[in-house]
């Protein structure tokens, strides 16, 4: 739990886009590049100068001491070269023999306990915060000295390192103030390259969401070159042509099939229709005037030679069948019919602009042509609404909603046109007072083949074709169609663009057609 959590903190610290990724980890080894470089050039340095005073001051405390050797040195020293700040001479006990400083007694005492060690003629030391230096660093050198006649003597040579000091500072001021403007600098970098790198990337995320099923033939930019983008790009698109082909086999297996299942299904209709009407028809009888019609079938005939009957009993268990199989071949005639037209939407043929259709025209015809339904319905427009459309493919949208309504509608339907001016759309709503569509299933329903659980009957439910026809029809005229939420029961809501330049009009809806 601890490390999860751990996890998603470090991930929401990290940028999310490459190209920030790319830019933060320019910054970060730009920033420990400049942190290793300069701490090193800055310990070079340093150094370098420090031996650089150490070795100054080596040499003029050995020009003194060669003095020493060669004779009695005078009490006041000459003033040292090569920024060499003091130079005095001490014999074994401390006491000042020669200086090029007076009063250099201080010094004296705080040097006295820098001696060589023994078998070597020099030593070195960096003293710091000395009262006797003022509280400045400093290097100092001391040379043992053997004069022939006398003692020993220990010639010392301060240099004050401020002249160092102030270098080293400088130096490191001029790393901590440059390296902010580097690392700002190696991270536009990385940003640059980087949305140069990507663009194509880009190009190709925009052009593949815009790939839809009814847009399957577009493909994506193909950069120049043979990196890994051109190669993203190429086997894209190669997916994209396989996936069209297959989906191109699959619409056109649909409509063969639908088409090829016209026919039989139209044949077998057309003979159950007949057997029905003759069935009912109360005409020629048999040459010896006692049995029933030829029409009637075979196992009602013996039941009217018995009786001596003349007409067909309208209980006959086999009339009652033939009803049943015209009623399963009429449904099955529409499923086909309707498997046709979806894969007609699904290729989306183009078709121009269409013609001009009152979309409030159509809603009122299709009430007109339900003169008795099984609960009221009601056309509600105040004024024509004007849309450019295909009229026959508009008519089975409007026929869809209508059906889907009057199915599952407990006392009322109401059909509304009407044109939103604020949104520059013809709208037909579609309203019932049924159970209604649950928000979770307001997407699904226009899924194919779909009936919720309240109309999975097939008598009173229909295939589950219907909304997704009409769905798709909306979707072929630049429109929409979808579950609006509120109030009881169902509200479907279709949407189609106005044509340019046609002007919206208050959707206000008073009256009923």
């Amino acid at each position: 739990m601890g490390l999860a959590t751990s996890r998603r903190g470090r991930s929401r610290l990290l940028p999310r886009t490459i190209r920030g990724r790319s830019a933060a980890a320019a910054a970060l080894a730009m920033a420990l590049v400049l942190a290793a470089g300069g701490g090193w050039l800055y310990v070079i340095l340093r150094a370098n100068l420090l031996d650089n005073a150490n070795g100054r001051t080596e040499l003029a405390a050995r020009e003194v001491a060669a003095r020493a050797d060669a004779g009695p040195l005078p009490s006041l020293l000459p003033a040292p070269r090569s920024g060499v700040d003091v130079v005095l001479v001490l014999d074994p006990r401390g006491t000042v023999v020669a200086t090029s400083r007076p009063s250099a007694g201080p010094l004296a005492r705080e040097f006295a306990a820098l001696r060589p060690q023994p078998g070597q003629d020099a030593a070195s030391k960096v003293l710091c915060c000395s009262r006797a230096m003022n509280g400045e660093r400093g290097d100092v050198v001391v040379v043992r000295a053997t004069p022939a006649p006398g003692e020993e003597r220990y010639v010392y040579a301060l240099t004050v390192l401020n002249d160092v000091d102030d270098a080293t500072h400088a130096i490191a001021l001029g790393l901590l103030g440059g390296a902010p403007p580097l690392i700002a600098l190696a991270a536009a970098i990385a940003w640059a390259v980087t949305g140069l790198a990507l663009r194509p990337v880009t190009a190709i995320r925009t052009e593949l969401a815009a790939v839809t099923a009814s847009e399957l033939d577009r493909r994506v930019p193909d950069p120049a070159g043979g990196d890994e983008v051109a190669a993203l790009a190429r086997t894209v698109n190669a997916t994209l042509d396989r996936l069209e082909q297959a989906v191109a086999r699959q619409r056109q297996f649909v409509a063969d099939a639908s088409h090829e299942l016209r026919n039989p299904v139209a044949a077998v209709r057309s003979q159950l229709e007949v057997a029905l009407a003759a069935a009912a028809r109360p005409d020629h009888r048999s040459g010896h005037g006692t049995a029933c019609r030829t029409g009637c079938p075979t196992d009602c005939r013996t039941d009217c030679r018995t009786e001596g009957r003349t007409d067909c009993p309208t209980d006959c268990p086999t009339s009652g069948a033939v009803r049943a199989a015209l009623a399963d071949t009429v449904r099955l005639q529409h499923v086909a019919a309707d498997l046709l037209l979806l894969a007609r939407l699904d290729a989306r043929v183009p078709t121009g602009t269409g013609e001009p259709v009152d979309l409030a025209l159509l809603a009122a015809e299709e009430a007109a042509r339900r003169p008795a339904t099984r609960v009221p319905l009601t056309v509600t427009a105040v004024a024509p609404v004007p849309m450019r459309g295909r009229s026959g493919q508009l008519e089975r949208l409007v026929a869809n909603l209508v059906d889907n309504a009057l199915r599952h509608a407990a006392s009322r339907v109401e059909v509304s046109a009407f044109l939103d001016e604020t949104a520059g759309q013809a709208v037909l709503e579609v309203a019932d007072d049924g159970p209604g569509i649950a928000a979770d299933q307001r997407e699904r329903v226009f899924e194919r083949f779909v009936r919720l659980d309240a109309a999975r009957d097939r008598e009173s439910g229909g295939s589950g074709l219907g909304l997704a026809i009409a769905r798709e029809i909306a979707h072929a005229h630049g429109g929409s169609l979808v579950v609006a939420p509120g109030g009881g029961g169902a509200r479907l809501v279709a949407r189609f663009p106005l044509p340019d330049g046609q002007p919206g009009k208050p959707g206000t809806r008073p009256g009923a057609l």
